[in-house]
């Protein structure tokens, strides 16, 4: 695929937009090679958490590709946000937990495909945002649905109302992510010593580097406490907690009696009860 890496680490897959030039922007060829990347990873089994990120450190997806739309028609535009949905509610009903890895800007569909994974994690440089009204649209992607259900509707109508970016540590204090990852003091000791302190684009490309890769073995650390635990457990708790957000108390709760009965019929859960009370005797 020319515009989606996927690289295996373990039972961990990280999926990588790979379209830096147009700061990972999604366009229909984008949209069609993440459809088949989901496909793939959805079916193997061996994978047990997928992390979604983008190539470099500008940008995780600016969202879709304004110098597409800008001429195209209603039924055109139709098709386009047509396709981008789908694929995006393949990522949100996968059952594997989805992390998205969120450096530099995700803005429009890049927010729109955060907001489909379960969990968010951004690098200091991130910036938020759903700025489709300055462009003369509304988010059409699926943000005027599950932005409202993440930070509250009074949060997103001001995010999109205004169409501001917002920052990480900002994201964060709304509850948009669930961490933030900056840069410490003893990070930056580790500049390559060749790198020139005194050129400040040169210093702050190789500190954008570094942060990178901290938001990478941020996220590589979260799926690994994830991937130890039983998967089926955790994509009964996936399915409880997605499908209880548009369900009244009652019906939630007797579907989580259904989907907690269910897992007695599996071997992990055996398994590792029986593994949790030897542990326990010792």
């Amino acid at each position: 695929m020319k515009y989606v890496q996927i690289d295996l680490q373990n039972d961990i897959a990280i999926l990588k937009i790979n379209r830096p030039e147009a700061l990972n922007a999604m366009n229909l060829d984008v949209i069609s090679e993440l459809t088949r990347a989901i496909d793939l990873i959805s079916v193997d089994q061996g994978l047990k958490v997928l992390i979604i990120t983008g190539s470099g450190e500008r940008s995780f997806c600016a969202g879709a590709d304004i110098s597409y739309m800008v001429n195209i028609d209603p039924v055109a535009a139709e098709k386009y946000a047509s396709s981008a949905q789908s694929m995006l509610n393949k990522i949100e009903k996968m059952e594997k937990p989805v992390i998205a890895a969120i450096n530099g800007f995700a803005l429009g569909g890049g927010c729109e495909l955060a907001l489909v994974c379960d969990l968010r994690i951004a690098s200091e440089n991130a910036k938020m945002g759903q700025p489709e009204v300055t462009i003369g649209i509304p988010p059409g992607w699926g943000g005027s649905q599950r932005l409202l259900r993440i930070i509250g509707p009074a949060k997103a109508k001001e995010l999109i109302f205004t169409g501001k970016m917002i920052s990480a540590r900002e994201a964060n204090d709304m509850g948009l992510v669930n961490h933030f990852v900056s840069l410490t003091d003893e990070d930056k000791t580790k500049l390559d010593p060749s790198i020139d302190q005194n050129n400040e684009k040169e210093r702050n490309n190789a500190l954008s580097k570094i942060l990178n890769n901290k938001l990478l073995e941020h996220s590589i650390s979260l799926a690994k406490e994830i991937a130890k635990n039983s998967f089926n457990a955790i994509k009964v708790s996936k399915m409880l907690i997605n499908k209880g957000m548009d369900a009244d108390i009652d019906t939630g709760l007797r579907l989580e009696i259904y989907g907690w009965s269910l897992c007695f019929a599996h071997e992990d859960r055996q398994k590792m009860m029986s593994a949790f009370l030897n542990k326990s005797k010792r």
